[in-house]
């Protein structure tokens, strides 16, 4: 159906909470459940196989090794190669323990393979580990394993938690170039078009570091197409930053009040020096003064209308190239915020943070205009006041006028 594929794509709640747990909620609470099985670490000791095959490790380092057949349909190898904090589908593999984590870092012989593990399945792939620092590029076999990767999806949940272990095992530096990679290929080379949307949604958010995210989901904003459909960041990211210098105005409703509620309380004050003036005024004279403030306060009225709506015309205008951003963010993170808002009041990712409007601005203006409006309506009440006190002098002036 052509509405379907020009349908514009959607945030993954499940893929937003889950990254979201993976970056800030670990440990689980079943950390202590396991602190003296150590099995992860024993495994990788080569001391005992993973279940329930009973192939140790150095059988699949040594004889699994390039053998993409049964690499691709056997599912329980990878809770072991890539252990996390987390139950995965072998239910015979146990999560890491945060002890466990400690000792496997200890262990040379543990890591050592974990690294010979990791380029196993990145030469599964297609791609090749090429320096210490975690740097990547295509492997001699990339075209026929890319296409391979293009076609069977179920090797990005490997992709997923491979990327999470490795954060876990101590090389989250090694997360960030595998990741540019992947969406290079896909959003550029366009080899493995396919995988743009799960890189998008969980290789991304597996980063803890939210600079390191930002500029992985800013690259790929560059080269998303259609760029209308890029929903995991702020759009329109350079025409919004010239305005985030200048901060939004407050709301033209708030200025409006608060504009005539200090036209509205012509205040007099409390020492006059002729005390006797203003009880000696008639009636009538009264009257005409309150004529002529009431003409002097429906101008005021007029031109602040006419202001409060110019401006209110400009800041829509100003605003029609932000309008999106306020929507993505939640995510990530918003983002990086429906991550963050089932968990936390902290925000990720959510991507979100980038821009936002100014509510303590606005709020701050209805609680002046309110205090404005009480202080006019004391004031009002404290003038009627004064004339009914008064009204019995002007009342005699006035007989004594007839007489």
């Amino acid at each position: 159906d052509g509405t379907e594929l020009t349908a514009k794509p959607k945030r993954s709640f499940y893929a937003a909470r889950d990254l979201y747990k993976y970056r800030h909620q670990y440990p689980n609470f079943k950390d202590l459940r396991y602190q003296n099985d150590l099995c992860n670490l024993r495994f990788y000791k080569n001391k005992i196989p993973f279940k329930p095959d009973g192939v140790y490790i150095e059988e699949v380092l040594n004889k699994w090794k390039g053998d993409y057949e049964k690499l691709e349909h056997n599912h329980t190898y990878i809770q072991w190669l890539f252990p996390l904090r987390e139950q995965g589908l072998n239910f015979y593999a146990k999560e890491l323990t945060t002890y466990e984590i400690e000792e496997f870092k200890k262990t040379k012989e543990a890591i050592r393979r974990f690294l010979l593990a990791y380029k196993m399945m990145l030469e599964f792939f297609g791609i090749k580990l090429i320096d210490k620092t975690g740097n990547v590029a295509r492997a001699a076999n990339w075209q026929e394993r890319f296409q391979h990767l293009n076609e069977s999806q179920h090797n990005y949940l490997r992709i997923t938690r491979i990327l999470k272990s490795l954060g876990e095992l101590g090389y989250e530096s090694f997360k960030s170039p595998l990741v540019k990679f992947i969406l290079h290929e896909a959003l550029v080379e366009d080899t493995i078009p396919n995988i743009k949307q799960s890189a998008l949604e969980y290789f991304v958010y597996t980063i803890r570091d939210r600079r390191e995210r930002r500029k992985l989901l800013r690259f790929a904003q560059q080269h998303y197409m259609p760029s209308e459909h890029f929903i995991w960041g702020p759009a329109r990211k350079q025409k919004s930053e010239g305005s985030k210098t200048n901060k939004k105005p407050a709301s033209p409703i708030s200025i409006h009040n608060s504009c005539i509620s200090k036209h509205k309380k012509p205040k007099e004050p409390k020492n006059t020096p002729t005390s006797g003036s203003s009880a000696g005024k008639t009636s009538e004279e009264k009257m005409v003064e309150l004529a002529k403030n009431r003409e002097g306060n429906d101008q005021v009225e007029q031109e602040m209308n006419c202001d409060a709506i110019r401006q209110n015309n400009s800041e829509k205008n100003s605003d029609t190239d932000t309008g999106q951003l306020s929507k993505s963010e939640e995510i990530s993170d918003t983002s990086e915020r429906k991550e963050d808002t089932s968990y936390s009041k902290k925000d990720d990712e959510n991507l979100n943070n980038d821009c936002g409007n100014h509510p303590g601005t606005i709020e701050r203006d209805l609680c002046d205009t309110e205090n404005s409006s009480n202080n006019t309506s004391a004031d009002l009440q404290h003038n009627l006041d004064k004339d009914t006190l008064s009204g019995g002098t002007t009342t005699k002036n006035k007989d004594d006028l007839k007489s």
